[in-house]
């Protein structure tokens, strides 16, 4: 057309061996592009434009075009940024006071994600005795973490764990990087606090490995406090003497006493100081030959009758 701009369709058509209907259309696009626009000097003929002018006008509406998308991206992703900001308001203001966590992977990932957002301490109860290689692994790669960033760490096990290798070297570690440590005779179920807002619970104190329940009631996790400060006060420093005194009971042997005496089996009473039947069964043997009893009712009686009940 730039050559023959006297040409019409049919001649167009001829000269590049195209059916008429495609240089047409053809022409309809040109025209939409502004590439052709209507003669002054032959009015209702179209000429095309300078390449040079057309081609740079085309670029310059198509930069147009994308300065205009560009503009709208932005307003939706800022309307999108309020949208987000609303709902996530909202699902933290109806958050629930209580969350499942199935499963021991899904309480692991809660706990390696507590321990970057923990802001001032972690209170623990360890009432399972002595702890696993994988467990004891994983608590340290927490507990490291927490150390690090200044957060104060307490933790409460059985007495029962100064007699196992694995568990007493792990709770030195704790105490050698600044955490502290202590021993009871007996603990609640297992129990994990974070600062003052949450808490960390077995779904089936029996069965921990279940899952856990994560709490943020306020009233609950406040009273999970008071019993943790409780059971603090009455407990054994890891680096004191916890051994029995000669004429006297331990904690653990004094409870275990008490519990057998209410007519508890060595299983009801394992089960309710939070050890292992074995260790109950040890600890009574002991007791019932450093008494000189033939029978748990007869040990119970001779130490009350020796002052230590």
């Amino acid at each position: 057309m730039r050559a023959q701009p006297e040409w019409g369709v049919a001649q167009l058509a001829g000269h590049l061996g195209t059916p008429a209907e495609a240089i047409r259309a053809a022409l309809d696009a040109l025209f939409e592009l502004r590439l052709l626009r209507e003669s002054f000097e032959r009015p209702g003929t179209l000429r095309a434009v300078s390449p040079q002018a057309g081609l740079q006008a085309l670029l310059d509406r198509q930069r147009d075009d994308l300065l205009v998308q560009q503009k709208r991206i932005i307003e939706q992703q800022t309307a999108l940024g309020h949208l987000v900001g609303r709902l996530s308001s909202s699902e933290e203001d109806s958050a629930p006071d209580a969350e499942q966590l199935i499963g021991m992977d899904a309480v692991q990932e809660r706990l390696e994600r507590l321990a970057e957002e923990t802001k001032r301490q972690v209170l623990t109860f360890m009432p399972g005795g002595a702890q696993s290689e994988a467990a004891l692994a994983a608590a340290r790669r927490n507990d490291a973490r927490l150390l690090a960033r200044g957060i104060r760490v307490r933790a409460v096990g059985l007495d029962s764990v100064r007699q196992d290798g694995p568990t007493l070297a792990y709770a030195r570690w704790l105490s050698a990087h600044g955490a502290e440590y202590r021993t009871a005779a007996s603990l609640p179920p297992r129990m994990i606090l974070v600062d003052d807002h949450a808490a960390l619970v077995p779904l089936d104190p029996k069965h921990s490995r279940r899952g856990a329940v994560y709490v943020t009631r306020p009233g609950v996790v406040a009273a999970l406090h008071a019993l943790f400060d409780q059971v603090w006060q009455l407990s054994t420093p890891l680096g004191a003497d916890s051994r029995p005194e000669a004429d006297g009971l331990s904690e653990t042997e004094e409870q275990l006493l008490r519990l057998a005496g209410e007519g508890l089996t060595d299983e009801a009473v394992a089960a309710r100081m939070h050890i292992s039947p074995r260790t109950a069964r040890r600890t009574m043997a002991g007791l019932m030959e450093r008494l000189g009893a033939r029978s748990r009712f007869e040990a119970g009686l001779k130490a009350a009758q020796r002052g230590w009940l």
